[in-house]
C-alpha cells in the first residue's frame, strides 16, 4: 500500500495517548535530561505554522536523547492567565475560565495532530486554583523573607526581628528602602505592633509602596513596560499615562550582582546576556547629596533637605552647571517657585503621555522646565540651578542627575540649548561636545582639591572627601529597579493578603488557595477600585478585614512553572524534595528572544530565592537557551485596475503585466494561492465583491504578487497547520519547518517548497516496498556501499542534532534515502536503523515501519541510537585520474593498499593506457597515492 499518512499518523497518535508512550518516571537508572518550551498562552486564534517551531526542534531533541539513552523530561503546559480572555470576558459577559478552556481544548488538538511526545501527566495550567496555589505560597515565602547582605542570600524575617529584639539596627546589613531608621532593641521592644510592621515591610522581599506605574485607563490596569509602546498599551492600542499608586513590588534588586555573576555559568546567546546585563545596569561610582539653596520660596524645612544624586563621574563634580529632577520626584511641586509653576505643570502633564521605555530610548530629547530653584555644590558651594526632564525617571537610581555639559553629551545639548555654563575641567578636553575621558590621558582644571590630578587620584580623594564631610559616599548602583507585582484587573491570581489598620498580613498556608471570587462584571468598579471590589461577601475573617484587591502580574506563574512540571500532582508541596533533586533544572529551554528582560529574569530571580530557603540546589533554573527564530509571513497580492479618473474596478491584472496599468495591491488569503498562482474561483467565492471580478492573465494564469511580512491575520498570510497537515501529513510539517533553515534564524514561511518533503517521505516509504507497495524486506547481508551510507547519516544526524542544525539533518536524510534507492537497498540491517534515526523528525512513519519490521509496537521511542562505526567511512579504493605527459585521458578505479610498483603494472597493462601510448615506451610513471598517475613519454 502506498503511503497512507492520515491513517498512519491518526494510529499512532491514539497509540501514544492511550498507552501514555511518553510518561517519564522520576526515577531511573538513566541519566536525566530535562527539555522544555516556554509555554504558550491560549489565544483564539490558536496555533499558526510559526509556532510549532521551538516544539518541533524540542521533540526532536528530546526524542532523540530517549534513544541516545536519558530518561527525559519533555512537559507541556498553558500560561493562561492574561488580559486577553479577561477583555474578551468584558467584551462579552463570559467568564475568562470559559474562553481559557476552549481555547486550551483547540491547542491541545492541534499540538496533538503535530505528534509531540509531551508527557502530558504532567501538564500544567497557571489559572488552575491547584497550581496558583503555589504561586501564592511562593508569594507568601518572599514577603516572609528579607535579605541579608552579609550572607549574600534571603532569609526568614525571623531572623531579622531577633536582630531587632537583641541588637537593633546594629548588626542589620540589608537591603532595604532608603528612608529605613537606626534603633535600639529597647526601642524595638517598646514599638506598638502597627510600627513593628510598618518597619518590617521596608525589609520584607515583597512590600507596598508607592510607585510610578504605567496606567490604562480603557483597559483598567497597570501594565508592565514590555506591554506598552510608543505610549500605547501593546493589547489594543489604548494611551496609557504614567501615574502614582500604591503597589506590590519585589526586591529583584537584591539579586542584581547573582543575576549578573549567573550569566557566566549558563550556555545563553550572547544577544540575551547582553540584554540582560544591560537591563540590571550595574554602576560604580559615588552617592553625592546636594543642599537645597535657601530664599524666599522655599520654607524653613526645605531649606535643610538635600537633592542626593548617583554618579559614576564624580571627578566632573566641578563641571556640574545644573541638576535634573524626574518630573515624578517628590519635591519638584515643592521647590517649584510661583513664576515658574504654569511651565513645569505643563511638562509633567506631556511626561505622563510618554511611557518609560520611551523616555529612556529616546537619547537625543533636550526638553525640560525649570524649578526656579537652586542646590549648593558640596565641593565648591557654587548655585546649581534645578530642572525637570523626562529622561530621568523617578523610578531609576534617586530620581536624579547632575549635568555635566563638559563632560556628557546630552548635558551638552541640554546646556547649550537652554544657555545654562559649560565649565571645562580637564586639559584633555579639546571640543565641548565630546566627552572627555581623563581615565586615558589628561589631568584636571579649574577642579578645586583635584586640580591637577590624574583620573584614579581624583577619584579616590574626592570618595574620600565626601565620606568625611558627611555629604555622599562611594556606592555601587544598579539601573534596574524592584519589580512591581500587581494589576487591577481579575483574571489573575488573589494576592493571599489582608489588611488590618491598613497595614498587609498573610492569610493563614492552610486557607491556600485564595481563590478568585465570582464577580458581576469584569471591569473596575464606578469608583475606580479593581474588579475584585465587585466581589460580594468576599472578605477575611467573616468580614473583619479586606482582601487585597489587586491579582499578580502575568509573569508570576511562568517565574516557578518548571518546578511544578518536575511533580506535577503533588497536594502537599510545589514539587518534593525528591523530584527537584533528580530532575534539579532545565538542561534545555527553547522560547522567544522577546522574554530576555522579563520572564527570563523573573525565573532566575525566584529560581535564586527558592535555592536560598534550600528548596533547590541548583542557583540558575535553564543550564542551555536556544531562541527559535520566527517564522514570517508570505503575503500574496492581487493588482486592482483603476479606470481613466482612478476609480477602482473589478479587474484584477496578473504580476508581470501590472506595470502596463494604474493599479492597487491588495492582500489575498495565503490559502487560495499554490506556487504564487491565485485559484480564481476561490478569489471570486471569498467575497460578495469580488464575486464578478475579472482577470487579466499572464500565459492564461493569474499570478500573484510576494512579500515577506510578519504573520497577521489582518494580511491574510496565516497558515494553519491543520491545513498542511490534512493535505501533507504531520511529519512532512514537522521535517519542512526544520528544512526552513536554521533554528535560531528568522525565515519566510514558504509552502511552495513543502512538497519536496513529502516526496522524500513517499520515498523512503518505498524501500521497504515493492512497485505494487507490497512490504518486501531482504535479511541479506548489506554491501559496503549499503554500510557506508547508512553509517554516513548515523553521523550526520548525531551530529547535526548535538549542534541544534536541524536543517541541515532533513537535507542529509535527502541525500541517504536517494543513495540507497539508487543501490536497490531494501536490507533489514540497514533500514531498521534508518528508521530509528529518522523517528526524531519523522515519528509517525517510523513507527509504522518499526512493526512492519517485525518489532514491537511502542519500543521504537526507547531503542537504541546506531553506533557510529567510522570503518565504514574509511574508503579502500580511489578512482585515479591517468594523465600521459601532463594530458588526463582517463579514469581507474584502484585499490589504496596498493603500492608504486603494482599500480605502475596495472595501469600500464590496462588496454585503454595501451590506445593512448600507441606503442611508446614510457619514460617514468609519477604516481602520488590517492591523487594521481602521471605517465611520462
Amino acid at each position: 500500500m502506498d503511503y497512507q499518512f492520515k491513517d498512519i499518523e491518526e494510529r499512532w497518535q491514539k497509540f501514544w495517548a492511550s498507552n501514555k508512550t511518553f510518561k517519564t518516571n522520576t526515577t531511573s537508572e538513566k541519566p536525566k535530561y530535562y527539555v522544555l518550551d516556554m509555554f504558550p498562552y491560549p489565544s483564539g486564534a490558536g496555533l499558526h505554522v510559526g509556532h510549532p517551531l521551538g516544539y518541533i526542534a524540542s521533540d526532536i531533541f528530546a526524542r532523540y536523547k530517549r534513544l541516545k539513552g536519558f530518561n527525559v523530561l519533555h512537559p507541556m503546559g498553558y500560561d493562561s492567565f492574561g488580559l486577553p480572555a479577561e477583555q474578551y470576558a468584558i467584551q462579552t459577559g463570559q467568564h475568562p475560565a470559559i474562553t481559557t478552556e476552549s481555547n486550551i481544548n483547540t491547542y491541545r488538538k492541534q499540538l496533538d495532530r503535530i505528534g509531540f511526545s509531551f508527557d502530558w501527566d504532567r501538564e500544567v495550567r497557571t489559572s488552575d486554583a491547584g497550581y496558583y496555589k503555589w504561586t501564592q505560597w511562593i508569594f507568601m515565602q518572599l514577603f516572609n523573607s528579607w535579605y541579608n547582605i552579609d550572607a549574600d542570600k534571603a532569609e526568614p524575617i525571623s531572623t531579622l526581628i531577633e536582630k531587632f529584639s537583641t541588637s537593633g539596627t546594629l548588626n542589620v546589613n540589608a537591603v532595604s528602602d532608603d528612608d529605613t531608621i537606626d534603633f535600639q532593641p529597647s526601642d524595638w521592644a517598646n514599638y506598638s505592633e502597627t510600627q513593628k510592621q510598618e518597619i518590617l515591610l521596608k525589609y520584607r522581599l515583597t512590600y507596598l509602596k508607592e510607585s510610578t506605574v504605567n496606567w490604562c485607563a480603557a483597559l483598567g490596569t497597570v501594565l508592565a513596560n514590555d506591554e506598552v509602546k510608543d505610549g500605547f498599551s501593546e493589547r489594543g492600542g489604548h494611551p496609557v499615562e504614567q501615574k502614582k499608586m500604591m503597589q506590590w513590588s519585589m526586591r529583584i534588586t537584591a539579586y542584581a550582582d547573582r543575576l549578573l555573576q549567573g550569566l557566566d555559568t549558563v550556555d545563553w546567546p550572547d544577544p540575551v546576556k547582553e540584554m540582560q546585563k544591560n537591563w540590571i545596569g550595574k554602576s560604580v561610582g559615588a552617592s553625592v547629596r546636594f543642599k537645597l539653596n535657601e530664599n524666599d520660596a522655599l520654607s524653613s524645612e526645605l531649606s535643610s533637605q538635600q537633592i542626593e544624586v548617583f554618579t559614576t563621574r564624580i571627578d566632573t563634580i566641578y563641571g556640574v552647571s545644573f541638576l535634573v529632577l524626574a518630573p515624578e520626584h517628590e519635591l519638584v511641586s515643592k521647590i517649584t517657585t510661583p513664576a515658574q509653576k504654569a511651565d513645569v505643570e505643563n511638562y509633567i502633564e506631556q511626561t505622563k503621555k510618554k511611557s518609560e521605555l520611551d523616555r529612556m530610548a529616546d537619547t537625543k530629547s533636550t526638553s525640560g522646565a525649570f524649578t526656579g530653584s537652586y542646590a549648593i555644590n558640596p565641593l565648591n558651594g557654587e548655585l546649581v540651578p534645578i530642572w525637570i526632564a523626562d529622561y530621568v525617571l523617578a523610578g531609576y537610581g534617586t530620581g536624579a542627575v547632575m549635568g555635566v555639559p563638559s563632560g556628557d553629551q546630552r548635558d551638552w545639548l541640554f546646556a547649550t540649548k537652554f544657555n545654562l555654563p559649560i565649565q571645562q575641567i580637564s586639559d584633555a578636553q579639546v571640543d565641548l561636545n565630546i566627552q572627555a575621558d581623563p581615565t586615558k590621558e589628561g589631568k584636571y582644571i579649574n577642579s578645586g582639591i583635584i586640580n591637577g590630578m590624574d583620573y584614579s587620584a581624583a577619584v579616590a580623594t574626592l570618595n574620600q572627601w565626601i565620606e568625611e564631610n558627611n555629604v555622599g559616599k562611594a556606592k555601587v548602583n544598579f539601573r534596574m529597579r524592584d519589580a512591581i507585582f500587581g494589576r487591577q484587573r481579575y483574571w489573575g491570581e488573589p494576592i493571599p493578603v489582608y489588611f488590618n489598620d491598613g497595614l498587609p498580613y498573610l492569610i493563614d498556608e492552610e486557607e491556600l488557595p485564595l481563590l478568585l471570587p465570582e464577580v458581576d462584571k469584569y471591569l473596575p468598579t464606578e469608583t475606580g477600585e479593581p474588579p475584585l471590589a465587585r466581589a460580594k461577601d468576599w472578605s477575611y475573617s467573616a468580614n473583619k478585614y479586606s482582601y487585597e484587591l489587586s491579582t499578580m502580574p502575568g509573569w508570576a506563574g511562568s517565574s516557578w512553572y518548571w518546578f511544578r512540571y518536575m511533580d506535577a500532582d503533588n497536594n502537599q508541596a510545589f514539587a518534593s524534595k525528591e523530584a527537584i533533586d533528580y530532575w534539579k533544572n532545565v538542561d534545555l529551554y527553547i522560547g522567544g528572544s522577546e522574554h530576555a528582560t522579563g520572564h527570563l529574569l523573573y525565573s532566575r530571580f525566584w529560581n535564586k530565592f527558592l535555592k536560598d530557603l534550600g528548596y533547590t540546589q541548583e542557583e540558575e533554573p535553564f543550564k542551555k537557551l536556544i531562541n527559535q527564530g520566527m517564522i514570517q509571513g508570505r503575503s500574496n497580492f492581487v493588482y486592482r485596475v483603476a479606470d481613466a479618473n482612478g476609480k477602482p474596478t473589478n479587474t484584477y491584472v496578473s504580476h508581470g503585466l501590472k506595470a502596463q496599468y494604474n493599479c492597487t495591491a491588495i492582500h489575498v488569503d495565503v490559502n487560495m494561492v499554490v506556487n504564487d498562482q491565485l485559484n480564481i474561483q476561490q478569489f471570486r467565492n471569498w467575497r460578495e465583491e469580488f464575486k464578478t471580478a475579472e482577470f487579466i492573465l499572464e500565459d492564461g494564469k493569474y499570478i500573484c504578487g510576494v512579500e515577506v511580512e510578519k504573520m497577521s491575520k489582518s494580511k491574510y498570510n496565516v497558515v494553519n497547520p491543520d491545513d498542511l497537515i490534512e493535505r501533507y501529513g504531520a511529519d512532512t510539517l514537522r521535517m519542512y519547518e526544520m528544512f526552513l533553515g536554521p533554528l535560531e534564524q528568522s525565515k519566510p514561511w514558504n509552502t511552495n517548497g513543502i512538497e519536496g518533503v513529502f516526496k522524500f517521505l513517499r520515498k523512503f516509504w518505498k524501500l521497504f516496498h515493492d512497485n505494487e507497495f507490497n512490504f518486501v524486506v531482504s535479511n541479506h547481508e548489506p554491501t559496503k556501499a549499503e554500510l557506508k551510507a547508512l553509517h554516513k547519516i548515523i553521523k550526520k544526524v548525531q551530529d547535526d542534532i548535538e549542534r541544534f542544525s536541524f536543517n541541515t539533518s532533513v537535507s542529509s536524510f535527502m541525500i541517504a534515502v536517494n543513495e540507497l534507492t539508487d543501490l536497490k537497498c531494501n536490507k533489514r540491517a540497514i533500514l531498521k536503523d534508518l528508521v530509528v534515526i529518522l523517528s526524531p523528525y519523522a515519528p509517525h512513519i517510523c513507527e509504522e515501519l518499526w512493526v512492519l519490521l517485525g518489532e514491537e509496537a511502542g519500543k521504537l521511542s526507547y531503542a537504541q541510537f546506531p553506533m557510529f562505526n567510522p570503518e565504514y567511512l574509511v574508503e579502500d579504493s580511489f578512482s585515479y585520474p591517468v594523465s600521459i605527459n601532463g594530458k588526463m585521458r582517463l579514469n581507474l578505479n584502484l585499490s589504496l593498499n596498493l603500492d608504486a610498483k603494482e599500480v605502475e603494472s596495472i595501469v600500464l597493462a590496462d588496454e585503454n593506457v595501451q590506445k593512448y601510448l600507441e606503442g611508446a615506451i614510457p619514460k617514468k610513471v609519477i604516481f602520488v597515492k590517492g591523487r594521481i598517475i602521471n605517465i611520462v613519454i
